[in-house]
C-alpha cells in the first residue's frame, strides 16, 4: 500500500465514492456509529452514502427505530443501530462517567440529584411517550431541580451515558426524547471483549486504512483495549505497513478506484471521512486544518472532497425557494468546478429544494 493511497481506499471503505446502500440503516450498520452532533449535517452524511434518498427518508428511518441518536462514545452524538446501542453504551459509558466525576463537582451535581432526574424522566416517558427537550426541562423544574447553568444538558447526557434514555424523532426543530428499554427492543448482550472485538472489525472494516491509535480515539477507549479489539480479529482484518506505522483494514477484495481517477464530494461538516481517525494528515494539509475547525474550537465545518484530499469548504443558506451554496476552495480548481456543482445539485435533491445560487473563492 503506497501512502497516497490511502485517501482513495478509506473513500472507498467509508463508501462515499462506491458500494452505496439502498437503506439509511445499512448505512449507520456498516460505519458502526456516525457523528450526529449537528442534525441536518448528520441526515445528510447518511444520505450521501445511498444509492438515492432525501432527508425525509432517513427522519423517517429515525421514526421508525431503525436509527438511534445517542452519546454511545466520547461523549459525543452519534446515530447507531439499534442492535448496537446498549453494547456500545455498555462498552464506553464506564470510563466516560468515571471522567465526569470532575465535571459534575464542578457544576455542583451529585448522583442523588441525577436519580430523582431520571425517575422524573422515567415517570414522564413510560408508556412509549416522546418528549420535547423543552417540555422534559420543565418538568425537571416543576420538582426543583435546576436546568440552568448546564444543569439540564449534563442531566440529559449522564442519563443517557447510562443507557436510560436516547432522543426519539424530531418536533420541527426540537429534539425529543424517550425511554430506551420501551424505544429499543432488547438484544444479544456482548461481553467487554466480544463488544471490542465486534467494534474493531466494524471500524476497520469501514475506515481502514486506520491505524490502533485511530481506533484508540474514535472509540473513545484506551489503546491497551484498541489493541485487545485488534488482536481478537486480526485474521479478519489485513494490515500494511507506511512510514513505520501499521494500517489495518478489512479482508475485503473488490475493485477499488485508481489513484489516477477524478473525484469530487461535499461532505457534511463532522463526517466520518475527517472524525474517523485521530491522524487525518492523509486527507487534510496542516495549513488547511484552520479553515475546517477555526480557533480549534471544535466545529467541524463542510468540507469539498478533490482527489481523496480536503481541499476546502462549503456553506449552504437555505431559502423558501432554493438553496444558496458558497464555495471555499483552498487552491485553484476550476477545472473541478462543474463536478462540484454536479455534487452540490444531488444535495439540493436530497433537500427537496433547488439549487438557487452559487458562488466560488
Amino acid at each position: 500500500m503506497k501512502e497516497q493511497s490511502i485517501p482513495y481506499r478509506r473513500l472507498f471503505n467509508l463508501r462515499i465514492n462506491a458500494g452505496r446502500f439502498d437503506r439509511p440503516e445499512q448505512v449507520v450498520k456498516q460505519l458502526g456509529a456516525m457523528q450526529a452532533q449537528d442534525y441536518h449535517q448528520a441526515l445528510w452524511a447518511i444520505g450521501l452514502r445511498m444509492q438515492a434518498s432525501t432527508a425525509a427518508d432517513i427522519e423517517q428511518a429515525i421514526a421508525d427505530r431503525k436509527i438511534i441518536q445517542t452519546w454511545p462514545m466520547r461523549g459525543t452524538i452519534h446515530f447507531v443501530s439499534p442492535d448496537d446501542v446498549r453494547w456500545l453504551l455498555k462498552l464506553s459509558a464506564a470510563r466516560t462517567l468515571a471522567q465526569d466525576n470532575r465535571r459534575l463537582e464542578q457544576l455542583e451535581l451529585n448522583l442523588e440529584i441525577i436519580e430523582r432526574s431520571k425517575q422524573i424522566m422515567y415517570d414522564a416517558l413510560q408508556g412509549n411517550k416522546q418528549i420535547s427537550r423543552p417540555l422534559l426541562m420543565q418538568l425537571l423544574e416543576e420538582a426543583g431541580i435546576s436546568t440552568n447553568n448546564q444543569w439540564g444538558y449534563h442531566l440529559l447526557w449522564y442519563i443517557a451515558q447510562s443507557g436510560h434514555i436516547c432522543m426519539g424523532p424530531r418536533e420541527g426543530k426540537q429534539q425529543t426524547f424517550v425511554w430506551l428499554d420501551e424505544w429499543v427492543p432488547k438484544s444479544k448482550e456482548l461481553s467487554m471483549s466480544e463488544a471490542l472485538a465486534a467494534l474493531a472489525e466494524r471500524y476497520f472494516t469501514s475506515h481502514g486504512p486506520a491505524t490502533v491509535y485511530d481506533f484508540a480515539w474514535w472509540a473513545g477507549i484506551t489503546l491497551s483495549a484498541a489493541r485487545q479489539g485488534v488482536e481478537a480479529v486480526q485474521s479478519r482484518l489485513v494490515s500494511e505497513k507506511v512510514n513505520n506505522q501499521v494500517y489495518w483494514e478489512g479482508q475485503h477484495i473488490q475493485t477499488r478506484i485508481t489513484d489516477s481517477e477524478s473525484t469530487v464530494y461535499l461532505l457534511p461538516g463532522f463526517d466520518e471521512h475527517l472524525l474517523g481517525y485521530k491522524d487525518r494528515s492523509a486527507v487534510l494539509q496542516a495549513e488547511d486544518a484552520q479553515h475546517i475547525v477555526p480557533g480549534n474550537n471544535g466545529v467541524f465545518r463542510s468540507t469539498i472532497i478533490i482527489d481523496g484530499q480536503v481541499a476546502g469548504i462549503w456553506k449552504r443558506t437555505i431559502k423558501k425557494k432554493g438553496i444558496d451554496i458558497e464555495f471555499h476552495l483552498f487552491a485553484h480548481h476550476q477545472d473541478r468546478e462543474e463536478g462540484i456543482l454536479e455534487t452540490a445539485r444531488r444535495y439540493c435533491g436530497f433537500m427537496g429544494l433547488p439549487l438557487a445560487s452559487t458562488s466560488f473563492t
